[in-house]
């Protein structure tokens, strides 16, 4: 077996990807180092010839998970409830809130196969779906992000 600081040069930044993807750039750093503490603890139980990225983005996609339950269940303390939508700062990453805009499975399907590389084959297995469904999700999800960009008109995405 690799060394496991090998394992985190090689697929690090895909796996860091992955999390920005899904999770937004505050909490990706978060969900990148959980993954890999959860790795380096299952590491050496990994079977012979396993697909570490696809491990490893399984791993990432149950810590976003996780992420999104603590998430939800803290309240956020304000001083007052604002009656409009706060503006969009003008130094926001474009990319971040397009893919906000996605249904949360064609968000995983896109970010496991665009950005980390896997096969569909293996998106599929992480979804718990089918190599077709993640397909699909992928596709609509590109056409999607195609129209908003097409559509923007103010450089904000």
């Amino acid at each position: 077996m690799k060394p496991f600081e090998q394992i985190v040069r090689e697929h690090g930044a895909a796996v860091l990807r992955v999390c920005r993807a899904v999770l937004g750039p505050d909490q990706a750093e978060d969900a990148w180092s959980e993954t890999f503490l959860a790795a380096l603890r299952a590491y050496p139980d990994l079977p012979e010839g396993a697909n570490v990225q696809a491990w490893l983005v399984t791993i990432a996609k149950r810590k976003a998970v996780d992420q999104h339950r603590s998430t939800a269940r803290s309240p956020l303390p304000v001083e007052a409830v604002p009656d409009t939508p706060a503006p969009v700062p003008a130094d926001t990453d474009g990319l971040w809130f397009a893919l906000k805009t996605l249904p949360v499975r064609q968000r995983e399907a896109l970010a496991y196969h665009h950005l980390a590389g896997l096969p569909y084959a293996e998106v599929a297995r992480v979804l718990g779906s089918s190599e077709a469904a993640c397909r699909r999700s992928a596709a609509d999800g590109i056409k999607k992000l195609r129209a908003l960009y097409k559509e923007d008109s103010n450089g904000v995405l």
